[in-house]
């Protein structure tokens, strides 16, 4: 993780009441460089080799959704702001303070001073104000929701296009070297929240210029295999970026230049292992020095063996999504079969590890919002075939997609929960055909970029603390995943996004889980505890809930 320098003594206060608040009037706090760590030949390692479960889809974080691309992101990019370290607190980054309107439609943001991105490239305001308008002006395919996922869904729409009558963004004002207003179209009490977010990190306008990012050529080529996005992505982290071996690796170096503390090691190699035993196979070996979704049958023989296993707070969502384009799933009456023809407990207790909860609502218990007011599918098969039989499907035959070759916070081992269930569906009735896709990018395009898809597992892990980040992202608008249109439910979430009272909020979003479970568009599986494997001489990594993870302070003894 990044080294947070204490705050200023004299506004250590005011700080400490916007922490909490998530977006606080004015917070500010300094970091101070420092050298490099010890080295090979000091009794450490000067590279830190970690393993993750799949490539990461491009190299350019706004045009990513997935946590492999963001793990790599994070190390070479930064955003205005961060999290405070194990938490979901923000904390100052590329701003040193932010300050929002009374009415929450504009945030004044000052920004650290001195800051260049890795190409030598000046980070100021109108650098800012160039990533916002970048993101802005996104046209054709950059539109689409399986490329510009992220700012699609929080930003709802672009200057010009379908969705340019929904857009939250209005402008970027460059009032001077070191201070940029962003204004909003209308309220977003979270706003310095989502900054937070690798899909936001501040890139060098000069870079994405020279290197053509945004240049599709028409409809056929995609933007996140640019040039930029898979072999020039600068940013102002403390790592940059050296090469990506595809399907096999990506090494950086360490940013000498960084404005906060220099990394430790001089390198880092990020390799990929998509099978959850080679992982731990390696770390035995010492091949590598760490690795991401340990499955649960894996700890405690590491624990034996001196490895270390950190867990991650569960801050994420599993679930059962249901296409509304498929005319079967339409029916209500299929999807509350569905719901009730799920043993969430056997589920737990067959495939996930320990830990692991229950999920009633698409939101863990601890995001504000969450209720256990809600209509509840308790595991009934008899309730689940006689709803099949009231909807004339006693005979339902449905695609159950599934990915292959990845492990997800939230989602272990996906054949061995697809079988789970699968068993499960078929005892009331149920036949399921077996889609499986490739993780990456198969599986996500599949699911997020059109209309060919039943039912399928995804999830969720939290990018930070707001209802908005989950239900707002999945049933915010009409999506290809979800295939449905519910004025009434888009409305309701519009508005209490909106709403600048923290009690009318939580009392908004618990009636609209509520909306949501009864309207069931999917069925919410479970919220499960990540775990990470190290080396016994690995220190200075601390597991983040929103995965806000850096590596500058790693250290590895022999």
């Amino acid at each position: 993780m990044r080294k947070r320098i204490p705050l200023r003594r004299g506004l250590a206060a005011t700080a400490a009441v916007a922490l909490l608040a998530g977006f606080g009037g004015c917070v500010q706090s300094q970091r101070e460089s420092a050298s490099p760590g010890a080295t090979a030949g000091g009794g450490t390692k000067d590279t830190f080799v970690f393993a993750a479960s799949s490539d990461p889809s491009m190299l350019d974080p706004a045009l990513a959704s997935d946590g492999e691309t963001f793990r790599v992101a994070r190390q070479q990019f930064e955003g205005l702001l961060g999290t405070k370290p194990g938490t979901t607190e923000l904390e100052p980054l590329l701003a040193t303070a932010w300050k929002p309107s009374a009415d929450n439609t504009s945030f004044t943001f000052t920004l650290r001073e001195g800051v260049k991105f890795s190409d030598g490239t000046d980070f100021n305001a109108e650098a800012v104000c160039a990533n916002f308008d970048r993101w802005f002006n996104w046209t054709g395919l950059n539109q689409s929701e399986n490329i510009t996922y992220y700012y699609g869904k929080l930003m709802r729409g672009f200057k010009t296009g379908p969705t340019s009558g929904d857009a939250l963004y209005k402008n970027c004002e460059a009032t001077s070297a070191t201070e940029a207003t962003i204004n909003l179209n209308s309220a977003f009490v979270h706003f310095p929240d989502a900054m937070t977010l690798p899909a936001f990190s501040m890139q060098s306008p000069t870079a994405l210029k020279k290197y053509d990012a945004d240049n599709t050529g028409g409809t056929e080529k995609d933007p996140r295999f640019s040039e930029y996005a898979t072999a020039h992505p600068t940013g102002t982290g403390p790592f940059v970026f050296e090469k990506w071996d595809r399907g096999q690796s990506v090494t950086l170096k360490r940013n000498d230049n960084y404005w906060g503390e220099k990394a430790k090691v001089s390198t880092v190699i990020i390799r990929t292992i998509s099978d959850a035993k080679a992982r731990t196979q390696e770390l035995q070996a010492g091949t590598i020095d760490g690795y991401d979704l340990v499955a649960p049958a894996d700890q405690q023989t590491l624990k034996d063996g001196g490895f270390q296993i950190l867990n991650r707070p569960a801050f994420n969502i599993l679930y059962l999504g249901m296409n509304q384009k498929v005319k079967a799933l339409s029916d209500i009456k299929v999807r509350q079969a569905i719901a009730y023809a799920i043993d969430k407990d056997a589920l737990i207790k067959q495939v996930m590890p320990e830990g692991t909860t229950a999920a009633i609502n698409f939101m863990p218990d601890n995001v504000t919002g969450w209720t256990d007011q809600v209509t509840k599918y308790g595991y009934d098969p008899d309730k689940a075939k006689q709803l099949l039989k009231e909807a004339g499907q006693e005979n339902l035959t449905l695609d159950f997609n599934y990915p292959t070759g990845v492990s997800r916070p939230y989602m272990p081992s996906p054949e061995d929960i697809y079988t789970s269930l699968k068993a499960q569906l078929e005892a009331v009735g149920i036949k399921v055909t077996p889609v499986a896709s490739k993780w990456n990018p198969d599986y996500l395009n599949l699911i997020q970029g059109g209309s060919s898809h039943g039912i399928h597992l995804l999830g969720w892990t939290g990018d930070y603390n707001d209802p908005d980040n989950f239900v707002g992202v999945f049933f915010g608008g009409k999506a290809n995943e979800w295939g449905f249109d519910n004025p009434e439910l888009f409305k309701a979430l519009k508005e209490a996004r909106e709403t600048g009272d923290a009690a009318a909020q939580k009392a908004k979003y618990e009636e609209i889980n509520k909306m949501i479970a009864d309207f069931v568009p999917g069925v919410p599986l479970t919220h499960a505890p990540p775990s990470l494997a190290f080396g016994k001489g690995v220190q200075g990594y601390t597991p983040s809930p929103v995965q806000d993870e850096v590596w500058n302070l790693v250290t590895i003894s022999k």
